[in-house]
């Protein structure tokens, strides 16, 4: 997989680079903003992933993640030394696919990096033929993957959008935490359930619907059908 690194620190990247190639990465480094740019021209260049430092010299890291979305759906995960809630979710709303808190363990970071550039949840494993689920106000369109609120189109991520799609074929249902991390995140670490936090706060955040995906403690979550 080609992976794009954004990083000012050339001691960080060297490092990084030398471990990311170790296992198989084809690594492209940026030095700054407007580099990462130009570099994912034309239409994400065949880069599988975007790994983007946030404390970067002639741009906002977080301004950088936005003209990316724009240029290209290439994954993007965030490293940033900001661990709040709100910082994540200011992220995940510019369209970064996940973020990596430093310090982080290498084999965190590799986790994520796989799991990102899985990009959909594996709609065969329902055994749907819908193309569009219904819930209140709210519409969700499968095949275009666009959703919207009375009407009005609102923007999400791939990941908040499989999510959502995932709870809103079986309204009411618990799903695992568990379960969740696999079909949306395919994977079974551990470690994902902060991401998956996150992404749920998203993405009540985003549809201003705070009730629609329930929390059921020390289980998992459920959407519940808003009235029509």
């Amino acid at each position: 997989m080609r992976l794009l690194l954004v990083e000012d620190d050339n001691h960080v990247a060297a490092a990084l680079s030398a471990i990311l190639a170790r296992h198989g990465f084809d690594v492209t480094h940026a030095r700054s903003g407007e580099e990462a740019l130009q570099a994912l021209v034309p239409e994400g260049n065949g880069f599988g992933v975007v790994l983007l430092d946030l404390g970067l010299p002639d741009q906002d890291g977080y301004e950088v993640c936005g003209k990316i979305r724009k240029r290209t759906s290439t994954p993007v995960i965030m490293v940033t030394a900001r661990s709040d809630v709100r910082s994540r979710i200011h992220g995940l709303n510019l369209g970064a696919d996940d973020y990596v808190v430093k310090p982080y363990d290498t084999g965190e970071l590799l986790a994520r990096i796989h799991a990102v550039s899985r990009r959909t949840v594996h709609e065969e494993a329902t055994g749907s033929t819908e193309t569009e689920l219904r819930l209140g106000a709210v519409r969700i369109e499968l095949p275009t993957r666009q959703v919207s609120v009375n009407g009005a189109v609102v923007q999400l991520t791939r990941k908040e959008f499989d999510l959502l799609a995932l709870l809103a074929q079986r309204p009411g249902v618990v799903f695992r935490r568990e379960q969740i991390i696999s079909e949306v995140w395919r994977t079974s670490w551990e470690g994902t359930g902060r991401t998956l936090e996150v992404h749920v706060a998203s993405l009540r955040a985003k549809l201003r619907m705070p009730a629609l995906i329930e929390t059921v403690r020390g289980v998992g979550y459920r959407l519940v059908a808003p009235a029509a």
